[in-house]
């Protein structure tokens, strides 16, 4: 994969791998955690919480009943999609109440999935509106679990009102090669629209 006239936020002590920051968002069990546990090339840090019966009135677990544990901070892994590309990859909570997080997690972020459980749309649009607010670039990435039902991604773009030119994608979270496929996507929107920005000078 050529990365030539992509930004470069940093650098190995190697010199030649480029490292990035990428965000892992989305709402309430959307799958972040699973993402980055099953892409990163280390043993992910963490900070899952047993979910409680005094949380019940506070994470709704409509659509996601089996749901056990929770992210309360941040997910942490990293991956190296070649020789040139290092991702380091941070999952933000979904519930509400820890979104006070999100401002210090996003910055020196290039870009950003935003992982999408088609069974709930409604709990992944503050995490669009925040991409949004914050001038992330970023995906959005279906995630697809066991009854998930199959829509046209123009019905699911139109329903997020998602513009064209931002990437929408199908994934299985628990795959590694299927969850590096998206992040292989967000670099690619990433480079197209830093290639646009170049044009327009």
């Amino acid at each position: 994969m050529d990365f030539n006239g992509f930004d470069r936020p940093g650098r190995s002590a190697a010199g030649d791998t480029r490292s990035v920051k990428i965000m892992i968002a989305g709402g309430f069990g959307t799958g972040k955690t699973t993402l980055v546990r099953s892409v990163s090339d280390i043993k992910p840090l963490t900070t899952e919480a047993t979910l409680t019966q005094a949380s019940a009135g506070v994470d709704p677990l409509v659509g996601v009943d089996d749901k056990q544990e929770t992210t309360v901070s941040l997910d942490f892994g990293k991956i190296g999609l070649n020789d040139e590309l290092m991702l380091y990859l941070f999952g933000t909570p979904g519930q509400e109440r820890f979104w006070f997080l999100w401002n210090g997690l996003f910055k020196g972020a290039l870009g950003a999935v935003v992982l999408v459980d088609t069974r709930r749309l409604d709990s992944s649009f503050r995490a669009i509106e925040e991409m949004e607010r914050q001038e992330v670039p970023f995906v959005i990435a279906l995630n697809v679990f066991p009854d998930s039902r199959e829509h046209p991604i123009a019905e699911i773009r139109d329903a997020l009102d998602i513009p064209d030119h931002i990437p929408v994608v199908a994934c299985d979270a628990r795959d590694r090669a299927s969850s590096r496929d998206v992040l292989i996507a967000l670099i690619h929107h990433l480079k197209e629209r830093s290639a646009a920005v170049l044009e327009t000078r």
